[in-house]
């Protein structure tokens, strides 16, 4: 007990070193992506926007394929990656209603410009959670490198357009690509321990 009483103020005070550490570390790299508007505003709002037409059109496009071709395990992975995607945005929104972080242009206005209208909790990132689980998904469903690069590379530029636009800090995006990883790997999992079961 005596221990416990003077070791809790030493881990108190490491909690918030390592915090207020992280938080420069958050600020110093998204002052470096994010800048002042200019010319390539567009391009990168037009990724960000794109997210989420690209995510739920890859499992729904794999849907239809599976079944105008009456493909079985097409079908499978079609529903594995839309699952992924629901516990991703799931997660996400439950992170956000718990750790309640604003936005990195509202909380800092002084060193951050506001490209989006985003005004919602800050972390983790939708964007990134969303795409990342589509690339996971994918990447596990059709494990070939010309899957694989293109997917986490599109998924990696829709969290860099969330941190250019001054929208989220890049622990946002981490938390967002962990979520939506983590998602897609629990539903592949899930999935084969269904399929087992069932034979």
């Amino acid at each position: 007990m005596r221990l416990l009483k003077s070791t809790f103020p030493i881990l108190i005070s490491l909690f918030f070193v390592i915090k207020t550490n992280a938080q420069t570390i958050d600020i110093d790299l998204l002052r470096n992506i994010n800048g002042p508007p200019s010319s390539g505003d567009q391009f990168w709002k037009g990724v960000s926007k794109s997210d989420y037409i690209v995510v739920v059109g890859a499992p729904v496009t794999m849907l239809a394929v599976g079944l105008a071709t009456n493909d079985k395990e097409l079908k499978i992975r079609a529903i594995e990656t839309g699952g992924a995607l629901l516990l991703a945005q799931g997660s996400t929104m439950l992170l956000k209603n718990v750790v309640h972080r604003e936005r990195p242009y509202l909380a800092h206005p002084e060193l951050f410009y506001g490209k989006s209208n985003s005004t919602d909790s800050s972390f983790p990132s939708g964007h990134t959670s969303s795409a990342f689980a589509m690339a996971t998904s994918m990447s596990m469903a059709f494990p070939k490198w010309y899957v694989i690069a293109p997917s986490f590379a599109y998924a990696s530029a829709v969290g860099y357009s969330r941190m250019y636009l001054g929208v989220h800090y890049p622990s946002d995006v981490l938390g967002g690509a962990l979520v939506g990883a983590g998602s897609a790997f629990l539903t592949f999992k899930l999935q084969r321990w269904l399929d087992k079961k069932g034979h």
